[in-house]
């Protein structure tokens, strides 16, 4: 039965890398949620409410470089480890013991190895958008070089300090809107258009984004939140998660092929090309996510899912998480 719901609450916790920005709604076992890029803490505002609502203490955090958290200058301040640790450190500053991780996009990423590194912390895990692969294979640096052909593949075009910065800081609003609108189902190119994961010789990633076009999950005022967190950031610490895969393959040597054995959820959107292009680790589920209780691809939607669609996403993560082990 849901109950009476507190209004959000803003708190800024002690971390590893200084200090990290959480908004927090409702009581009870406690439900953390990470975000990818590039967004905030604000891409769960949906979330927070439903999940307090159901009787969670809901959590949605400014990763390390985002938002009102702290932002490191060093680049290798940012890797794999280093977030799993913050996220270790908001259960603890919140008086708890343990949590549900939930991420979305890179947040996914952040929530999957912090299940696999500190399995007695977080008891259970929730993957929006990117699917698990276990570390394994060619430095990811060598792999992402080969896409593409004579186009850039983007994660490789993020990959030099200050170049993606560049193209995305003189007008960041508009920059936002054109990424957010390229991977919505409502409003990506059409089939056989210019993929706007690649960027053309000499190009940028803009050159390919949809124009005058808005997703209808994002209306202009929550376009102002999140362009007013990145005018006043900056794009560095947002994009020093994808300088730092190198690292984290290295750092991660030790789990190549690792699963992940506790209780999992999977939700994808069908025409989002993290879930397309990842096909065969969705595949793999049965031996890399062996504790998995139900994985869903979401028809007709794209990358930015508990956006997009909110109703069925908080239904699916509020069913999952009501049949988890106490």
């Amino acid at each position: 039965m849901s109950r009476h719901v507190a209004e959000t609450a803003h708190r800024l916790i002690p971390s590893p890398g200084g200090r990290i920005h959480l908004v927090e709604q409702g009581t009870g076992p406690l439900v953390l949620l990470v975000h990818g890029f590039p967004e905030s803490w604000y891409s769960w505002r949906h979330q927070l409410p439903v999940l307090a609502a159901a009787g969670y203490r809901a959590v949605a955090i400014d990763v390390r470089g985002y938002g009102r958290s702290s932002k490191p200058a060093a680049t290798d301040a940012y890797r794999i480890l280093d977030l799993v640790e913050d996220n270790v450190a908001v259960v603890h500053a919140l008086g708890e013991e343990s949590a549900v991780v939930i991420g979305h996009d890179w947040g996914a990423t952040i929530a999957a190895n912090s299940a696999l590194l500190r399995p007695e912390v977080f008891r259970a895990v929730g993957l929006l958008s990117v699917p698990y692969t276990p570390r394994g294979g060619p430095r990811p640096s060598e792999l992402f070089a080969r896409m593409g052909g004579d186009e850039e593949f983007y994660v490789s075009y993020f990959q030099e300090p200050g170049r993606a910065e560049a193209e995305m800081e003189p007008d960041v609003r508009g920059w936002l809107a054109g990424f957010y609108a390229a991977l919505s189902a409502d409003t990506m190119p059409v089939t056989g258009a210019p993929d706007p994961h690649f960027v053309g010789t000499g190009g940028t990633l803009r050159d390919r984004f949809p124009v005058g076009r808005q997703p209808a999950w994002l209306s202009d005022e929550e376009l102002d939140v999140y362009a007013g967190e990145f005018e006043r950031t900056g794009m560095t610490g947002a994009l020093a998660r994808y300088r730092n895969m190198d690292r984290d393959w290295e750092d991660l040597a030790d789990f190549d092929g690792a699963p992940i054995t506790q209780p999992s959820l999977f939700i994808g959107g069908g025409l989002d090309a993290s879930t397309t292009w990842l096909a065969d680790a969705i595949k793999a589920y049965p031996v890399t996510l062996p504790g998995l209780v139900d994985s869903h691809l979401l028809d007709d939607c794209g990358h930015w899912i508990q956006q997009e669609r909110a109703a069925e996403v908080n239904r699916l993560l509020t069913d999952w998480l009501a049949a988890l082990p106490a």
